[in-house]
C-alpha cells in the first residue's frame, strides 16, 4: 500500500533536481556550517538560481497556481540529507516572510523587495517575539511613534531566526498608545538603517547552523514607504498568515518523521545484540509497528491539509491541529528511534542524534503546543469555556 499519493510526475522530477542541488551545493558544506554556526549566504543565491525559493507565490494572473507540494519535496530532501538547519531557514524565507511581502506589498515595494527575496539576493526575517512577549502578540511593547514622513521605532526582539544575516526585518510594533488588538503595524527595517543593531547570535540546543539573534531598534526612522500592509492592522495581518507558517513547520516535522524512520529501519536490521539483529526482538518490532502506523495516519492528514491549502481552504484551526500533532509526533518518533540506536544514537556521527536536538524546537516556535491546543479548544467550545 502506498501511504501517500500527494505527489505527481512533476513533483518527482523536481525532487531529482533538488537531489542534484543538494549533492553539489549543500552536502559538502553541512558540517562546516554546523561548526561555524552559520549558513553561507551564497546558498540562498544558489537556491534562487535553481528556482527553489519563492515556491509559495502563485502566478498573479493565474489564480490557483500555487502548489505547496514542491515545498514539501524540498523539505523532505533537505531533511533526508541531514540539512535540517537549511531546511528551517528556507521555510522561514518561503513560508513565513515571502507570503507577507507577496500579499501586503504595494507594487513599488514588490519592485524593491520581492524579486530579490525569491532570487536569494535578500534574506529576510520577521521580528515578533520579545523578551516578555512570545506567543502573546498582544503583549508586544516595541513602539513606533509618528513623525514627519514615517515612524521612529524603538524596542527589542529576541529569538529572531535569520536575524544575523537578514537584509530586511519585518518588525511588529505598537503604533497606538492604547491596547486595542489592531494597534500593531508591520514595518520593514532595512539592515543599514541608523539605530538598528544586532545583538548576540544565540547558542541553541539544535539547528546550530541556523542563525538566531537578538535585535535592537534605537529610534530607527522607518519611512512611510516601508510600512507593510495597513497601519494598525498588523495583528490581523499576522493572524491571517498563520496557516502557511504552521503548515511549513508541519512539513518540516513530517519530513523529520520520515527521515528518522528511514535511518532507523536499516540500522536495526544490521545491528546485532545477543547474537541476533535488533529487528528480531519483539520490543523492536512493536516499537516500529507503532511508529510506522502513527506515521501513516499522520501522513494522510498532512496530505489532506496540503491539498486544502492549495485550494485556499486550510483554516487556522486545521493548521493548528496539524502543527500540534506533527511536531509532537516528531518528538515521539525521533526519541524512540534514538533509543533503538542505543549508545550510537547519542553520537553526532549518526544523523538521529542531531535530529533529536533539532526536533525539539518544533513544539515551541510558530506557537507552542499549548497555544495550538487553546486555538483548537476555543474553536470547538466557543470563547466562553465555563459552560
Amino acid at each position: 500500500m502506498q501511504y501517500s499519493t500527494l505527489f505527481e510526475a512533476d513533483h518527482e522530477a523536481f525532487r531529482q533536481a533538488v537531489k542534484t542541488f543538494i549533492a553539489r551545493e549543500v552536502a559538502p558544506n553541512i558540517e562546516r556550517w554546523n561548526e561555524q554556526g552559520l549558513i553561507d549566504r551564497s546558498i540562498y543565491r544558489a537556491a534562487g538560481r535553481q528556482g527553489m525559493l519563492g515556491l509559495t507565490i502563485g502566478q498573479e494572473d493565474e489564480p490557483g497556481t500555487l502548489d505547496y507540494r514542491y515545498r514539501v519535496v524540498l523539505c523532505e530532501e533537505l531533511t533526508r540529507a541531514r540539512a535540517g538547519a537549511l531546511m528551517t531557514s528556507f521555510c522561514l524565507q518561503d513560508d513565513v516572510v515571502i507570503p507577507y511581502f507577496a500579499d501586503l506589498c504595494t507594487p513599488e515595494q514588490k519592485e524593491r523587495w520581492l524579486g530579490k527575496l525569491c532570487s536569494g539576493e535578500f534574506i529576510a526575517s520577521i521580528a515578533m517575539t520579545e523578551p516578555e512577549a512570545g506567543s502573546d502578540l498582544r503583549g508586544i511593547r516595541s513602539k513606533a511613534e509618528r513623525v514627519a514622513g514615517g515612524w521612529n521605532l524603538h524596542g527589542s526582539k529576541i529569538f529572531i531566526s535569520s536575524g544575523i544575516q537578514s537584509d530586511l526585518i519585518v518588525v511588529a510594533a505598537r503604533t497606538d498608545t492604547d491596547a486595542r488588538a489592531g494597534a500593531l503595524t508591520l514595518l520593514v527595517v532595512e539592515a543599514d538603517m541608523p539605530g538598528f543593531r544586532r545583538g548576540r547570535k544565540l547558542e541553541k540546543v539544535g539547528l546550530v547552523a541556523q542563525d538566531t539573534a537578538e535585535l535592537f531598534f534605537d529610534e530607527v526612522f522607518v519611512p512611510d514607504a516601508n510600512v507593510l500592509g495597513t497601519v494598525g492592522e498588523g495583528l490581523r495581518e499576522l493572524m491571517r498568515h498563520l496557516p502557511i507558517e504552521r503548515l511549513g513547520i508541519a512539513a518540516g516535522a513530517m519530513a523529520g518523521i520520515e527521515a528518522a524512520l528511514e535511518w532507523t529501519l536499516p540500522y536495526v536490521k544490521q545491528r546485532e545484540a545477543f547474537g541476533q539483529p535488533l529487528a528480531r526482538f519483539q520490543n523492536t518490532q512493536f516499537v516500529l509497528a507503532e511508529l510506522l502506523t502513527q506515521r501513516d495516519v499522520t501522513r494522510a492528514y498532512f496530505d489532506t491539509c496540503v491539498r486544502a491549502f492549495n485550494e485556499g481552504q486550510l483554516t487556522p484551526v486545521e493548521a493548528a491541529k496539524l502543527k500540534y500533532w506533527t511536531t509532537e509526533l516528531q518528538g515521539t518518533v525521533v526519541d524512540a528511534c534514538l533509543q533503538l540506536h542505543g549508545g550510537y544514537g547519542y553520537s553526532l556521527e549518526y544523523p538521529i542524534a542531531r535530529a533529536y536536538a533539532d526536533a525539539r524546537v518544533g513544539r515551541i516556535y510558530g506557537g507552542t503546543t499549548e497555544i495550538m491546543k487553546t486555538v483548537i479548544a476555543r474553536d470547538a467550545l466557543g470563547p466562553d469555556r465555563r459552560s
